[in-house]
């Protein structure tokens, strides 16, 4: 068995230059405001009951500092009982307020504060898929979104900006409000105890600066580890029957186990840099409660506090630290959130994918369609059409011949607009393409292809794809023209049978029913009877026969029935149309037409069957 290709080792070194992290959280943020706007209501209650509870948290310390002082003071009386009591009763009453207080408040505070992630997660879920709806076919063919890849940056993305929403309005707002009232206590009751307090936060933000920095190009390779595995379970998921008929089974195990090997490594190095920052500032904090236990107990042995001061501002700076070790935490999330938030953005900043919408309906199109001069190229570079013209007629079959990778389906794909011509014009009655609205355009043309998606749902909600407000009778008469009616009758359930119940070529008669159904002036057809049998293709060219009158129709097709049954044929050859004109005409020419007919007939064994039915 061959072995799998080497990979190349992974480098652990992040970029050399990473962004700005602020800068990008603050354009992020912005973007995300646009979609929070809704929402401002939900917001300020959410700040009211955060100001609210920044309050309350410090009641402790409060009553921390009285109980010791009193407490100093009542030992020292002759029956301290009798005034120990009402101490315990009061600052029970005060604490038991403080608690149920608290209670609402936190609950109010984060139920808010989830309702706000909840809504934005749909409603960035929702903007994602309109947009990718709005994007040319380029966008989908290129290597940077193939499914397995856009799938994870619109999951990760979404869930890393609604955790940003978590992070700042539930998580951090409350935090950082606490961490603000408690240092002004601590400043109000002394200066050189509030300076430690407030010390101890730039130098947590600097090292958690410094972290950020130093994680972001891992993660950014963890993204494309992510991304890079989704796209390849679904490689796995899709093409299994190839997998299994040539037992490759090890081979796809073993790509999967180097990428595996690849986002361990990169996870490893990712918690062990963590690890060494949180321990630098897990250090440093309790550095300053060292501090503040010798600066306060100088001050009680100078006589400037009391004992029950000790307590109170030691309290106090843990309402500090607390609050920052936990801010350099959820920094920490917010910046590994930003890794995968910016790739959702800029899903949505691809201006240059969205279909270009000309202003012109399409209305009585004759359906005279011209290439003139026309040059196209994929996204990833390889040239598919040069230099093409031709005329496609009204009310006249037009067939386009070719071997493959000639570039037929490319022609159709740019007749539809799904892609755009690199240079020269296509025209439609007289109008350049681009003029027409996109939807009005695709109305006005039924396309039926070689692979048709049939969507899960029943075989009623397929057929109808083509015309949704469709009678049951008009579904029938579509499925009678694709001749799968009546193999639709013989399934359990009939028309409400599930449509992924079907065989390859029933599904093919599908897509022709939708297209029968859709009932348009313009119809292609690339290659519509691949997947059927002999019977089937007759019945099907019948009923595409009926279709053809007083339509536009471009047919691709290897069928030679189909070809000459065509009013004008018009040969590709590697991305050159190389001849143009009736099949009488162009067969007598001797010219490419002539070579690719004549291999087709030879494929058929035409003397042989010929002799077959005359005997």
């Amino acid at each position: 068995m061959a072995s799998p290709p080497k990979r190349v080792p992974l480098d652990l070194k992040p970029p050399s230059k990473p962004k700005d992290r602020g800068l990008l959280l603050w354009s992020i943020l912005k973007r995300l405001s646009e979609f929070a706007r809704p929402y401002r209501g939900l917001f300020i209650l959410t700040l009211i009951l955060t100001v609210l509870g920044s309050f309350t948290a410090q009641v402790n310390a409060f009553v921390l500092q009285y109980t010791i002082d009193t407490l100093t003071n009542i030992v020292s009386l002759p029956d301290p009982w009798a005034a120990g009591l009402n101490l315990l009763l009061l600052i029970s009453s005060v604490l038991l307020v403080k608690e149920v207080l608290n209670v609402f408040i936190t609950f109010g505070q984060r139920y808010f504060g989830e309702r706000i992630r909840i809504n934005l997660s749909r409603d960035l879920s929702q903007k994602v898929v309109e947009r990718i709806l709005s994007y040319k076919m380029a966008f989908y063919t290129s290597d940077e979104n193939a499914s397995g890849k856009l799938q994870t940056r619109i999951d990760l993305g979404v869930s890393s900006l609604t955790q940003l929403v978590q992070n700042f309005f539930i998580d951090m707002l409350p935090l950082f409000a606490s961490a603000i009232v408690s240092l002004i206590i601590m400043f109000n009751a002394n200066f050189w105890v509030g300076m430690v307090g407030l010390i101890i936060v730039p130098i947590y933000f600097v090292v958690s600066q410094k972290q950020a920095n130093r994680l972001q190009g891992f993660r950014k390779q963890m993204r494309g580890y992510r991304e890079t595995k989704s796209g390849l379970v679904i490689s796995i998921i899709d093409s299994i029957t190839v997998i299994k008929s040539f037992v490759r089974e090890p081979i796809e195990s073993d790509k999967h186990w180097d990428i595996q090997k690849d986002m361990t490594a990169n996870q490893l190095r990712i918690r062990s840099i963590a690890f060494m920052y949180n321990a630098g500032k897990s250090f440093i904090e309790q550095i300053g409660v060292v501090v503040i236990i010798i600066l306060t107990a100088y001050f009680v042995l100078n006589g400037q506090m009391t004992i029950g001061a000790i307590m109170f501002h030691i309290l106090l700076f843990q309402n500090v630290a607390a609050p920052i070790r936990e801010l350099h935490r959820i920094y920490d999330q917010i910046n590994n959130a930003l890794t995968y938030a910016e790739g959702f953005f800029d899903i949505l900043d691809d201006d240059q994918a969205i279909e270009s919408e000309g202003k012109v309906e399409c209305t009585d199109l004759k359906g005279h369609i011209e290439l003139k001069n026309v040059n196209f190229s994929y996204p990833n570079g390889k040239q598919a059409l040069k230099d093409v013209s031709f005329n496609i007629y009204p009310n006249r079959i037009t067939a386009l011949v070719g071997l493959s990778g000639a570039g037929k389906s490319t022609i159709i794909n740019l007749l539809v607009k799904f892609y755009d011509p690199s240079s020269g014009t296509i025209c439609l009655d007289g109008r350049d393409l681009e003029e027409y609205s996109t939807q009005s355009l695709r109305e006005q043309i039924g396309l039926v292809l070689q692979n048709n998606h049939i969507f899960s749902g029943t075989i009623a909600d397929n057929i109808r794809y083509g015309a949704m407000d469709a009678t049951d009778e008009e579904m029938i008469a579509a499925a009678k023209k694709a001749s799968v009616h009546e193999q639709i009758l013989g399934m359990p359930e009939g028309y409400g049978s599930e449509a992924k119940q079907l065989s390859g070529g029933q599904q093919q008669r599908i897509a022709l029913a939708r297209m029968f159904l859709k009932d348009p002036p313009i119809v292609f057809l690339d290659e519509p009877t691949a997947s059927l049998d002999a019977i089937a293709t007759q019945q099907i060219k019948q009923s595409l026969d009926l279709i053809k009158k007083d339509r536009t129709v471009i047919i691709v097709s290897h069928n030679i029935s189909q070809i000459i049954d065509a009013d004008d044929l018009v040969v590709v050859e590697d991305g050159h149309v190389v001849e143009t004109g009736t099949h009488e005409a162009l067969y007598a020419n001797h010219g490419k037409y002539y070579e690719i007919f004549n291999a087709m007939s030879d494929s058929l064994n035409l003397d042989k069957i010929s002799q077959t039915l005359n005997h």
